[in-house]
């Protein structure tokens, strides 16, 4: 008999219905990512403001977070995406157009979505994204993977007192390992990313280094790019002081592209 993990309790997906009477008739849908380690509270106050819009949000809980490090231990890069892939599936089947969405590598995630599936996505925005890190530790983690199951965490990096992201306190080393190797080849694949896309980087980041921005920028090719800089946030820039702002730039950015 199959023991299921606990469930953390802010750990459940947001699901809003669209709301077509407020977005000018159409059925817009949002898909959004939570990052590594991490879980949909992170970025559920960004779904639930573009809800209040009207637009048709989806938060979806990526397998093995919200529950222990040892189970997210058990999954992949390739699980992580293939539930974003069924919800996008969803969202494209029931709405007029879909925005993709990400925070940390919830956006490399939502950057492999939008290689991969071309004119279906209307567009494309990240917050603080990874898909390169200079972190030298990185190298040995096919060894050490085997060796060490964790290493201390990565959560909570956010400069607004109080807050708190609700992330595993140990990053678990056999899913890190399969989250960097997916990197290399999502990177080859940019230039398939066609959507407008809407980056926003925080200015003192201190999980994600700054290798990806010039790696996403100059490699998609999107004619569409919008760089929007985040001051007074750290790395969970989406439950820290820049919140407003990524939620007034997404909700213009979502407004744009989908119009009919």
């Amino acid at each position: 008999m199959t023991i299921e993990p606990t469930l953390h309790p802010l750990a459940a997906p947001l699901s809003a219905p669209a709301r077509p009477e407020l977005t000018g008739g159409r059925r817009v849908g949002v898909l959004l990512s939570h990052g590594f380690t991490g879980q949909p509270a992170s970025i559920k106050p960004w779904g639930e403001a573009l809800a209040e819009q009207g637009y048709g949000v989806e938060v979806p809980r990526l397998p093995g977070h919200g529950t222990s490090w040892q189970d997210c231990n058990t999954t992949t890069w390739d699980d992580w995406y293939a539930e974003l892939s069924r919800v996008f599936a969803d969202l494209r089947a029931s709405h007029d157009a879909v925005v993709v969405g990400g925070l940390s590598m919830g956006g490399a995630l939502t950057l492999r979505l939008a290689a991969d599936h071309g004119d279906a996505v209307a567009g494309v925005v990240v917050v603080n994204p990874a898909l390169a890190t200079a972190r030298k530790d990185v190298r040995l983690l096919p060894v050490l993977k085997h060796v060490v199951g964790s290493f201390p965490g990565i959560a909570n990096d956010i400069k607004k007192p109080g807050a708190e992201e609700h992330g595993y306190t140990r990053t678990p080393l056999k899913a890190a390992h399969s989250m960097f190797r997916a990197w290399p080849g999502l990177v080859s694949d940019l230039p398939r990313v066609t959507a407008p896309l809407l980056y926003l980087r925080s200015t003192v980041d201190h999980v994600v280094d700054g290798l990806t921005q010039p790696l996403v920028v100059s490699g998609v090719s999107s004619r569409d790019v919008t760089e929007v800089s985040l001051p007074e946030s750290y790395h969970v820039a989406t439950l820290d002081h820049d919140l407003p702002t990524i939620v007034e730039e997404t909700a213009a950015f979502v407004r744009r592209v989908t119009a009919a």
